[in-house]
């Protein structure tokens, strides 16, 4: 059957799911060599940041800069692990995981279960609160007495979502198993990162002193997390977006229409792991990175969905309210009108 058969008997994302199996199988070649020119740079870039940072100080930042983007490139690679999506074998593939989680300060066990109740329970209004960004409802909002809707404020702010918050989050957040504070495997998992991760921060010392540390390692962890946290806010965080209580909600209409397909230059999209195709990654998460790029190739249909472009996305870090009636993410500024019109027609 062809393509655009293919398209015209799909009514449904159940049918969409059917159609994205073919895609699951990762190709090992393709994915060695993924892992390969991402590891490589990325340590390349650290060695040339170090000896810049001994040398000609004032270059090394713009180098961590880039190395902060091989970051996100791992941190892809770990996200897949994560998945059972990057290699075949399994116990491979999540001792992977655990390394790569070393470089991007995330503990893999302990992402790996927050990042699965993300998927499971995306868009459901009453499953909130784990793996994903804080979002309140016209109605809690309004709930909340003065302190509670500006501290909601605050944390919304882009000052502190994208300036302070991907630091506090990966940095230092990280270091315990937030919300999986009950189970032994999750502080094994968590310690376990921690310790190594002071093991790399001993390398880095011996290697450069402070300056490798403050110059290198620390700006690129930092710019490989605000690129992070940007798009994990960008993919759900729109006006269109989806959004549901228990009667309403359903996983697959959730996936396909409550992510975001962010459209990036291809050297951009190339970086970042395609995680841009953020729709089809929800509606088929074992679906390996590097084969996204191949489902909209052969299903234009998926293509047009939730389109958003980079000067779009800068306005929706503006938008912060759920308005369940309209069924749209509103700004504060359409809040206030929102209340004005109610107490017009009072």
């Amino acid at each position: 059957m062809n393509t655009q058969n293919t398209e015209a008997v799909i009514r449904n994302e159940r049918e969409w799911v059917r159609v994205l199996a073919k895609y699951r199988d990762p190709v090992l070649s393709r994915s060695i060599t993924e892992i390969f020119v991402t590891l490589v740079p990325l340590f390349s870039l650290w060695g040339a940041g170090i000896w810049l940072a001994l040398n000609v100080p004032w270059l090394a930042l713009p180098v961590s800069a880039v190395a902060g983007l091989f970051l996100v490139r791992a941190f892809i690679l770990q996200h897949d692990c994560g998945h059972g999506a990057l290699l075949p074998n399994r116990r491979l593939q999540d001792m992977l995981g655990r390394m790569i989680g070393v470089l991007t300060v995330t503990p893999y066990a302990v992402w790996r279960q927050t990042h699965a109740v993300h998927h499971s329970a995306a868009g459901h209004l009453d499953k909130r609160g784990m793996g994903d960004v804080t979002t309140l409802t016209v109605e809690e909002y309004r709930a909340r007495g003065l302190w509670g809707r500006l501290a909601y404020r605050a944390y919304r702010h882009p000052l502190f979502m994208f300036g302070l918050a991907p630091a506090l989050l990966f940095l230092f957040q990280n270091r315990i198993p937030l919300g999986l504070e009950k189970e032994r495997r999750f502080w094994l998992s968590a310690m376990g990162t921690n310790l190594s991760i002071a093991v790399l921060l001993g390398v880095f010392w011996l290697i450069g002193g402070w300056a490798a540390i403050l110059l290198v390692w620390l700006p690129s962890v930092i710019v490989g997390a605000t690129v992070g946290v940007w798009l994990f806010y960008i993919q759900h965080q729109f006006e269109e977006t989806c959004w549901d209580d228990t009667a309403d909600w359903d996983l697959h209409h959730a996936a396909l229409h409550g992510s975001s397909h962010y459209i990036m230059p291809n050297w951009m999209a190339w970086m970042v792991g395609y995680i841009g195709i953020h729709h089809v990654h929800h509606l088929y998460s074992r679906i390996p990175f590097y084969r996204l790029p191949e489902v909209l190739r052969d299903h234009p249909a998926l293509g047009e969905a939730q389109k958003l472009t980079i000067p779009e996305s800068f306005a929706c870090a503006r938008r912060h309210l759920w308005d369940v009636k309209t069924r749209r993410l509103l700004t504060f500024r359409e809040y206030a009108a929102l209340l004005r019109n109610e107490v017009a027609m009072a």
